[in-house]
């Protein structure tokens, strides 16, 4: 029947469902099925950025320059010659589906670049930052006015332009040259280590200003171009001037209210509140679109308005960046890159004008900044380096260009030309910054302000008293009682570094004040001394805690570093740091440190000259990385313990630069609570498994009792650690036992070889053997009276020293049901180089291990240390390391 609607008309086919299976070609553009096609593009995208990025982050280049990079190449300057590779891939019709999704992330991105502006950094320093700023904005942008008429009169007949007068073109062309890229500004700071030094924050402070005025005039160009008369131009300016006096007095006031209702500002933003900001940005963003300004600056707007307080905009930031990173903005490059055509660079004129706009564009903002950093009273090299950072351009520059590109004020030539421009100034900020402020400099500046040494690096005020030359005298110098700690914390490991750290406390802790309400205090002479306070003993050891967390790609790790105050005034684990300082009688400190893995053992290094510290412990990693994550099986961490990975190659890396005594402390159960029996568990991962022993209440040990083992082998490193447990023995609490091992000549075979090759790596001769008997022998003389009842020396005659003193550890350690948990001390034995290795092998075979060669385990700690690890011997290890001579 005519009317029936099953009866299929023979003039109408459905679609194909099969689609490859079919016969269907992907890469073919389908206005009712976009997305396999965007797919595509997002996808070559993606994986060129990424490539490219590999090998240019090897020479310290931002992500930006892989973009810019990978956008010009997927463009008609290189791929886009391939016959057919632009309509396969890119053809017109597809594009504007590419645009949308791009300026959707463009949008979002300059939102984020809003939150990452903080304007208490501008109002802190506002007079260096208002000079360095201006001087580094007025000198390009009066260059770039010279240089834009001889563009304008050259290119602007070029087809495709809209006829704009030439102050709205002299205007434009003036921001582009003196704004300057301030989130690749601050990764490269970063990057460089200086954000926390005088020049990245007169570069922040600069570039903070220099931005919101940048962003400012270019909105005031695009509003020129896109009004039809000079009074829609005015009434455009007036309804944005009034639309950020709305925002900064209306919007923001409700929005801060809105936010301390919900607790967003102080444990980051609900899921509620990340969907009103974005409804916020995207509003903003529509309405500065429809007065005749671009969109991004909407999005900008509401950016700095978010607050910093309690760390939101960072948490917003972490919730936002990724997505915005790593396929927004590279679809934004790629459409750039399809806008760039070098070979249109095809002249000589035109090349002559890509040599001005580069030079014109560096020159400017590099005189510019060193005369306003010099005035500031700032030494020449940080004032070159100042001017180099201000010329960095970077991805804000692209985006300068492509609403000029869109607006249609720059011609596909001159748009190319300032890409090329704005990725030489990008690509020349790293290396310059570099050679003109290298490491050596930065510290040889510092130890010149401070007063330490003169210009040519002579040493001022130094002590030049000689030191008794006596072997025993100058151990006794070289290792005096630790005054300065510095711990490294992780999070994993604070409750051993806590209980190890209270071992050092005062050993006469202040006791408990009763108070007095002031109403009730007797003021008269006679009992004046009820009143009075009792006398607090002096603190002898100060204890500063760093924390380093990673320095990644991402914008909000970013926003934390420069933020870093903030961060370490609210990290809890450097607020717990302070909290145990205070219960355990020690004058504490703490900082967080954000910066690369690769960096970590140069920044604890230097924080440790900084401070200038006696020790540095460093808690061996229970996980086998340096991020702070936790095993939940006991055999799973010992086994990630002894595997090599980044935690060893850094524990490693430090130890061989380390400026002061060094300790790695390997947790085995060191803790204030006692060890009470508990059921057996399984090793399995199940929500049984896991939440059966929430219900155990853990009970104080009473009273508090550690036990300390130490074998002594010879060598600066045990001379050291021997002084360290006679530091640690102090504490009441505290037994020890010293046990010199003496290896004993041998009538031949294994045990003897074994001697003589250990004698002859350490080089030793029997007056360095008498040396370290003779100092073992004054330690165990100068004990008190009081320590003579906790201590205790031995000695041992071995021919298989290694095998002897685990035996003896095994003895010493563990005994007791309920201790706090007990403590093995071990010289690294670095200098004099002990090694074991047919001992060690045989421990090991034991255990099921075969030989230690290679092992970072045996590397870094020495052979002892690596047999007591693996064998799990019930006790938690320190192991020590002097000082270089």
């Amino acid at each position: 029947m005519a009317g029936d609607p099953s009866t299929p008309s023979a003039g109408v086919r459905v679609a194909h469902q099969g689609g490859i299976l079919e016969g269907a070609n992907p890469s073919h553009y389908d206005s009712k099925n976009p997305i396999i096609l965007f797919i595509i593009q997002a996808g070559i995208i993606i994986i060129f950025c990424r490539l490219l990025h590999y090998p240019l982050s090897k020479i310290r280049q931002p992500t930006v320059i892989a973009e810019i990079i990978g956008g010009i190449l997927l463009g008609p300057s290189v791929l886009g010659r391939i016959p057919g590779f632009s309509d396969a891939i890119f053809p017109e019709e597809s594009l504007p589906i590419l645009s949308l999704a791009a300026n959707l992330g463009l949008v979002l991105f300059l939102f984020l670049v809003g939150l990452e502006v903080d304007l208490r950094l501008l109002m802190k320093n506002w007079k260096i930052s208002l000079s360095v700023g201006a001087a580094g904005m007025a000198l390009p942008f009066g260059l770039g006015c010279a240089v834009a008429y001889g563009l304008y009169h050259e290119f602007r007949e070029e087809a495709g332009l809209v006829p704009i007068s030439f102050g709205t073109y002299m205007l434009f062309v003036g921001v582009a040259m003196a704004i300057t890229a301030f989130p690749v500004l601050c990764r490269i700071l970063t990057e460089l280590k200086l954000l926390g030094s005088e020049v990245g924050l007169v570069v922040l402070s600069a570039g903070v200003g220099n931005d919101v005025v940048g962003w400012i005039l270019l909105a005031l160009c695009v509003a020129l171009v896109n009004a039809g008369s000079g009074i829609v131009a005015l009434y455009v300016l007036l309804t944005c001037v009034a639309y950020i006096l709305f925002l900064v007095f209306a919007v923001r006031p409700a929005f801060l209210h809105i936010l301390r209702k919900s607790g967003s500002i102080q444990n980051g933003p609900t899921q509620s509140m990340v969907a009103l900001t974005i409804l916020l940005c995207l509003s903003s963003a529509f309405f500065t679109g429809i007065i005749g300004v671009h969109p991004i600056f909407g999005a900008f707007l509401v950016g700095l308005i978010c607050p910093h307080d309690g760390g939101f905009a960072i948490k917003l930031t972490e919730k936002i960046e990724d997505l915005v990173a790593v396929f927004f903005l590279p679809l934004y490059f790629a459409l750039s890159g399809l806008s760039t055509n070098i070979g249109l660079l095809d002249n000589a004129i035109t090349w002559a004008y890509v040599v001005a706009v580069i030079v014109i564009a560096f020159v400017g903002k590099f005189v510019g900044g060193t005369i306003a950093a010099r005035l500031c009273k700032m030494v020449w090299r940080e004032s070159f380096t100042v001017g180099v950072l201000m010329s960095c351009k970077g991805l804000v520059e692209l985006i300068v260009l492509n609403i000029g590109l869109q607006a249609k004020i720059l011609s596909t030539r001159t748009f190319t030309i300032f890409v090329v421009m704005a990725l030489v100034t990008t690509f020349a900020t790293t290396p310059l910054t570099t050679a003109f402020y290298p490491p050596w400099y930065q510290k040889k500046l510092a130890a010149w302000k401070r007063g330490e040494i003169d210009w040519d690096e002579n040493p001022l005020g130094q002590d030049t008293q000689s030191i008794d030359q006596d072997p025993v005298a100058t151990d006794k110098h070289d290792a005096s009682d630790v005054r300065k700690l510095l711990v490294y914390l992780r999070l994993e490991s604070l409750p051993s570094l806590f209980t190890f750290i209270s071992l050092l406390g005062s050993e006469k802790p202040v006791g408990s004040v009763p108070q007095i309400h002031p109403s009730k205090v007797v003021t008269n002479a006679e009992d004046d001394n009820h009143g009075t306070w009792p006398l607090i003993t002096q603190r002898p050891l100060h204890v500063h805690g760093l924390r380093m967390l990673e320095l990644t790609e991402r914008l909000s790790s970013v926003m934390k570093d420069t933020e870093i105050e903030d961060v370490s005034t609210k990290d809890p684990v450097v607020n717990s740091f302070h909290s145990f300082g205070q219960l355990n009688n020690l004058a504490t400190s703490g900082d967080v440190e954000i910066v690369p893995e690769g960096s970590y053992a140069h920044t604890l290094a230097h924080s440790a000259s900084e401070h200038g510290t006696d020790m540095v412990l460093l808690p061996w990693s229970e996980s086998g990385s340096l991020s702070e994550t936790t095993s939940t099986t006991v055999e799973h961490s010992r086994q990630r313990m002894l595997e090599n990975g980044p935690h060893t190659l850094f524990l490693a890396s430090f130890l061989n630069e380390a400026p002061c005594h060094a300790a790695v402390f390997v947790n085995n159960n060191i803790t204030n609570l006692a060890r009470w029996e508990q059921q057996s568990l399984s090793p399995m991962k199940s929500r049984h498994s896991l939440r059966s022993t929430h219900g155990v209440s853990s009970m104080p040990a009473a009273p508090l009792t550690h036990h300390i083992f130490f074998p002594f082998f010879g060598g600066l490193d045990d001379r050291i650690a021997l002084r360290f447990v006679l530091r640690l023995a102090r504490k009441p609490s505290v037994t020890a036992t010293i046990v010199l091992m003496d290896v004993e000549q041998s009538s031949g075979g294994e045990m003897a070889e074994q001697k003589g090759a250990m004698k002859s790596i350490r080089s030793s001769s029997e007056a360095s053997i008498q040396e370290d008997k003779s100092f073992f022998t004054a330690m165990k003389d100068s004990l008190s009276p009081e320590l003579e009842a906790r201590v205790v020396f031995d000695q041992v005659h071995s021919t298989r020293p290694l095998h002897d003193s685990f035996q003896r550890a095994q003895a010493e350690v563990g005994q007791a049901p309920k201790s706090s948990g007990d403590l093995i001390v071990l010289g690294r034995s670095r200098e004099s180089g002990i090694q074991f290795k047919a001992e060690t092998d045989g421990l090991l075979s034991t255990v099921g291990q075969t030989g230690h060669a290679g092992s970072d385990v045996s590397q870094i700690l020495g052979d002892v240390a690596h047999v007591f690890i693996a064998t799990a011997v019930k006790a938690s290890l320190l192991v020590i390391q002097a000082k270089k001579a």
